[in-house]
């Protein structure tokens, strides 16, 4: 079995498991799988949906690559949650008090975001570098006090901006918002869609095609056999989880510079947690996490319309949820049979060798 096959032979298991338990569940409620998904992939050409798809899709893709990250390292940084609301309320309250002229202004506000996120990381960081606390522990945490924090700095004693009966950072000035592709009544294309296309790229290269990212493979591994090869296992596990972090800061952005331009008590939430499934569904390669997003975005925006041919549109987070444990059980077997085939390969070849050792012998 090839490398190419055990890569993306288990997340297309796991999506064909998860659309059969979905069929069968929608038969046994007295529902139509096929009228289902029908109207499902048709809702893609209604509105602004496909727009919307591609949009959502490049938040899961910013939040599945800052979660990629820790993966590589064998860190769970399950505090993506926190690190990427966190950075977007104070970036935005930076974006709208501080005067800036256009480009300069967007840069800072992504810069903010990236440097909040990364220092929110730091903490975890650092207990797990040097005192060998559990990052998961640690980053839950933390998570906690991220919703605390942004609770009091956007509230009307620090800096909420109050509009009628909705309360946010203040609002960020035009020459801070980001530009984006505007399709008429198809909605509008975010232009961190391409800042996400360009994470993707850098890391595909950082972490596939320099020394750096095979170091950090490896001290992900084995920090034994890491350390023994001049490898500082400590200081890739803080560079790790300060990348996450960084990345992590910029996955609320797409909104906030696109479409809200502030921060608000009601801005969404979960694009942390949807970035774990991500990343395990595309198995931490940049293509397989690209396909993962879209695949979420667009069972999270087609669901909708299964409420007008009267299918529950819970039926899609069961599709989710099954992906997602399914996804992991299906790379294991995968694995285990490509494990098989190599060493029966391995045995084929060794009595073709023995075989004329044998002949030799016996004349």
């Amino acid at each position: 079995m090839s490398r190419l096959q055990t890569t993306l032979l288990p997340p297309l298991l796991a999506v064909l498991f998860a659309a059969l338990l979905c069929s069968i569940a929608l038969l046994i409620s007295g529902d139509n799988p096929g009228a289902a998904l029908a109207v499902m992939v048709t809702q893609l050409g209604a509105g602004t949906t496909a727009v919307d798809v591609i949009n959502t899709g490049a938040v899961y893709y910013i939040a599945g690559l800052a979660v990629a990250v820790g993966f590589k390292m064998k860190l769970f940084n399950i505090g993506v949650e926190g690190q990427f609301r966190i950075a977007a309320c104070v970036a935005a309250i930076v974006g709208g008090l501080l005067p800036l002229p256009p480009v300069l202004h967007v840069i800072v506000i992504l810069l903010t975001g990236m440097l909040v996120g990364m220092l929110w990381a730091l903490v975890p960081a650092l207990l797990r570098a040097y005192r060998g606390v559990s990052e998961v522990i640690s980053t839950i945490m933390l998570n906690a006090v991220a919703t605390g924090v942004i609770a009091w700095l956007i509230s009307p004693a620090a800096f909420g901006f109050v509009q009628g009966n909705n309360i946010s950072t203040p609002p960020i000035a035009p020459t801070g918002h980001f530009p984006g592709i505007d399709l008429g009544p198809s909605g509008t294309i975010f232009g961190m869609v391409f800042v996400a296309a360009l994470l993707g790229v850098g890391y595909w290269f950082l972490l596939g095609r320099t020394r750096f990212g095979f170091e950090l493979t490896a001290s992900g591994e084995s920090p034994t056999a890491a350390t023994a090869g001049g490898v500082e296992a400590r200081r890739m596990v803080l560079i790790a989880m300060l990348m996450s972090g960084a990345v992590a800061g910029l996955i609320g952005l797409p909104e906030v510079l696109g479409r809200e331009h502030a921060y608000t008590l009601v801005a969404p939430q979960g694009y942390g947690f949807t970035g774990i499934a991500i990343a395990l569904l595309g198995r931490n390669h940049p293509a397989g996490i690209a396909v993962g997003a879209l695949l979420w975005a667009f069972l999270d925006k087609s669901a909708l319309a299964l409420d007008n041919i009267g299918v529950p549109r819970e039926i899609v987070l069961i599709m989710q949820g099954v992906i997602v444990l399914s996804v992991v059980v299906a790379y294991e077997i995968v694995r285990r049979y490509a494990m098989a085939a190599e060493q029966r390969r391995v045995a084929a070849e060794l009595r073709a060798q023995q075989q004329p050792v044998a002949e030799g012998a016996a004349t």
